[in-house]
């Protein structure tokens, strides 16, 4: 698989990236619910929701290809499942000649970069800016079906079918949003002054469902159509500002996203290699156990194993607000945690949270320590890292929920934390930050 790999990514169209992207690029993320004016109960309602679906998708994601296989309306379709669902982090970038400014979600579980297009768009959902138009722009391409570009999207699983038509794609995301197009090249403006030519994208003309006040997608996931891979950069990072705050949280690609010497390193655990699943996006991360107190909880460690046909494992995802634990893990959680915060339970239904504590100070509510043991790194949470207040219903809650089949650390648990992925080293890196002083 790896060898596969290689040999597209040396077929992929040159990209040519001015001398500012070389020396690092930062850019600026804001939470999709920010945008959309939610606070409070809502805002931590909406987060709990887009976990469930997004968990959901994710696992969805890693069926047999079969199972979703569907053909473009020229027969010469390819299908992937995008590992995806409602937005969390927005980021602002540009598109074409003229640039025109696009917000699209920012995605580590997924490869490819997609934006509406009125080519014309035969069917798109609303969205902040206007539609993208190819044929306003100097510098948009169409990609063959028969071009590495474009079986760097099917292979192995679909084939071109004669004539050499456009290389057209159906993706669907675990809420039932989905974006139907063809894959083009164009040139994409990072920031205010770093244009990147010739950058693969989808061109959706018949999309379902929303992206949360944006107009597509950024993957940034392991694949070879993913922005990160297309720029050749070998690491990039992020830090998210705190939950309820307001402030924007920069993204760092290339040699601008780096971290002190007192960081701590874990290493990517390799895609598994059984199935379809070998062709997984996702950053696989070893979790070998949880300490609540000084207490290492009786988690047996198969629970958080990858299987070499793609089952279980945990993965680092942007786009999972709440952190998904695996059943067994999480119950074991929440009992450790009633059993330390000795306080009467209460629903949290209106939040979408299943444990919470019913307290007049949800701010003043006592919590144990809680660290996540990965493989040669701890990471130890803050309060505000795993604690959601609402102090007008007076509960405090888990800031985490249950699933089954794989486990997900999301951006809660990793707000004010700057997280650098090194993809030439295979690890990634974290250390405490104020995000907003980046």
């Amino acid at each position: 698989m790896a060898a596969f790999l290689v040999w597209i990514l040396l077929l992929l169209p040159y990209i040519a990236i001015s001398s500012t992207a070389n020396h690092g690029v930062r850019l600026e993320l804001t939470r999709a619910d920010d945008r959309g004016g939610y606070a409070g109960a809502e805002r931590v309602r909406r987060a709990a929701n887009r976990s469930h679906r997004r968990v959901n998708g994710l696992l969805g994601a890693v069926e047999e290809p079969s199972s979703t296989a569907r053909l473009g309306s020229d027969g010469a379709g390819a299908t992937a499942a995008v590992h995806a669902s409602t937005a969390t982090y927005l980021v602002d970038i540009a598109i074409g000649t003229p640039p025109l400014p696009l917000t699209a979600v920012l995605d580590t579980g997924s490869d490819l970069i997609w934006t509406q297009c009125d080519a014309p768009c035969r069917r798109c959902f609303p969205q902040p800016a206007p539609l993208y138009a190819p044929a306003r722009s100097a510098t948009y391409a169409n990609v063959s079906c028969r071009s590495p570009t474009c079986q760097a999207l099917q292979s192995p699983w679909s084939r071109c079918s004669p004539p050499d038509t456009g290389c057209a794609y159906y993706f669907s995301y675990g809420d039932g949003t989905s974006t139907d197009g063809v894959v083009a090249t164009e040139t994409f403006t990072l920031g205010t002054d770093t244009a990147v030519r010739g950058v693969a994208f989808g061109c959706g003309t018949e999309n379902l469902g929303s992206t949360d006040n944006s107009s597509g997608l950024v993957g940034m996931g392991r694949g070879p159509l993913s922005l990160v891979s297309q720029l050749g950069v070998t690491r990039f990072s992020y830090c998210f500002t705190p939950f309820n705050a307001t402030a924007a949280s920069p993204l760092f690609l290339g040699s601008s996203a780096r971290l002190s010497s007192v960081a701590k390193t874990t290493p990517f655990v390799p895609s598994p290699s059984g199935g379809a699943r070998r062709r997984s996006s996702y950053y696989y991360l070893s979790l070998e156990g949880i300490t609540v107190g000084d207490t290492l909880l009786p988690i047996d460690p198969a629970v958080f194993r990858l299987t070499p046909m793609g089952d279980g494992g945990v993965i680092i995802d942007s786009g999972t607000t709440f952190t998904a634990l695996e059943e067994r893990a999480f119950v074991a959680l929440a009992r450790a945690l009633a059993a330390r915060v000795r306080l009467p339970l209460a629903s949290g239904a209106h939040l979408g949270l299943s444990l919470c504590f019913a307290a007049a100070s949800p701010e003043a509510v006592e919590v144990p320590r809680l660290v996540l043991h990965f493989d040669g790194a701890d990471m130890e949470l803050r309060r505000e890292s795993y604690v959601v207040e609402d102090r007008s219903a007076g509960v405090a809650c888990l800031g985490m929920v249950s699933a089954r089949g794989m486990s997900v650390l999301g951006s809660m648990q990793q707000q004010s934390t700057h997280i650098l992925y090194d993809l030439e080293r295979g690890v990634l890196s974290f250390e405490p930050a104020k995000c907003g002083e980046l």
